[in-house]
């Protein structure tokens, strides 16, 4: 049909009439809070690449969990910050270090009312920034940061972790995982696949959150910009492995790698809006050039519209007020 007979302006006339035709909404349900927690703070320490977020306390950690319960948002994400690190990355063992403590104190205060997700890497750990050990020749040793990885696994869902998400790009890491998981009887702890994970320029604020002490890059391990293909090679191999959600890790710059694995996956796709993205909007929202709620809002809704079940953002219990609020 042509004009006047098919308007499509007729179905944005008013708020409500645009409301009754969205395709697609938000929920706080689908938000998943990304957190850090800082051995050795007496106070949250604000991270200036990141305006709003912080390297958390024992106690703030807990307290922005029963925010995220209050608020309905589905999860929260635990990265933790040692205050030692070595080069096998040790601390990420120890019953009581940073991220399994916390862990432990998250689910102590919210229970199951919160998924409570960690992440399983040792790039926060090592004493030169990369996500396994090295060999050597300096280069990431893939089989034996998977032993470590197996054994970090069972620390954490020891820990209490609901969900692991093992963000390292290592091949073979879901299948060892899941392994481990069983042989320890943590049958029912789920594994979220970092599956598509990119070597990316925006991950720069994320490294000052996590005090990374990484020289070089990572790409020898994470995906390469340019592949688009390659992205569903490594999904399906994570399914075949066990993977029980999978992830596209950056969101922004992969919304068409993000409809793509969207469009095959069997299981739930999640996507993380990364640092970089978070830093951009709220930089150009306090130059006053962006409206930052609208910005915020419409940058989320684009990942759900590409196929996100759920996204990885830090503005998941602020946009989970505003939510509430609408």
């Amino acid at each position: 049909m042509s004009f006047p007979n098919h308007r499509p302006r007729r179905l944005r006339t008013t708020p409500a009439m645009r409301r009754l035709t969205a395709e697609h909404r938000l929920a706080p349900a689908e938000l998943i809070l990304p957190a850090f927690i800082r051995e050795g703070l007496s106070e949250p320490a604000p991270i200036s690449s990141m305006p709003g977020v912080v390297q958390h306390t024992t106690d703030s950690l807990k307290r922005a969990a029963a925010e995220a319960v209050e608020l309905g948002v589905g999860g929260i994400m635990l990265f933790g910050v040692p205050a030692m690190r070595d080069a096998s990355g040790s601390a990420s063992l120890d019953p009581e270090g940073v991220l399994n403590k916390a862990i432990r104190d998250v689910r102590a205060e919210v229970g199951d009312e919160l998924v409570v997700m960690s992440d399983v890497c040792l790039d926060e750990f090592t004493d030169h920034g990369h996500c396994g050990v090295l060999d050597a020749n300096g280069y990431v040793d893939n089989d034996a940061t998977l032993e470590l990885y197996g054994q970090m696994a069972v620390a954490q869902a020891d820990a209490g972790a609901h969900v692991l998400g093992p963000s390292g790009m290592m091949d073979g890491q879901v299948a060892v995982i899941r392994q481990a998981l069983e042989e320890a009887g943590h049958k029912n702890t789920a594994v979220l696949a970092y599956a598509a994970k990119y070597a990316s320029a925006f991950y720069g604020p994320f490294r000052e959150a996590v005090d990374s002490q990484l020289k070089g890059d990572r790409r020898t391990y994470q995906m390469d910009a340019a592949n688009r293909r390659e992205a569903i090679i490594e999904v399906e191999l994570d399914l075949e492995e066990g993977a029980d959600m999978v992830m596209v890790k950056p969101a922004m710059s992969y919304l068409d790698i993000l409809a793509d694995v969207a469009a095959m996956s069997p299981v739930p796709v999640a996507a993380y809006q990364i640092s970089g993205e978070y830093a951009m909007i709220e930089a150009a929202a306090a130059n006053g050039w962006i409206d930052r709620r609208g910005a915020i809002t419409e940058s989320v809704l684009g990942i759900k519209r590409a196929g996100a079940g759920m996204v990885l953002t830090y503005w998941a219990s602020e946009l989970a007020g505003w939510l509430k609020e609408d």
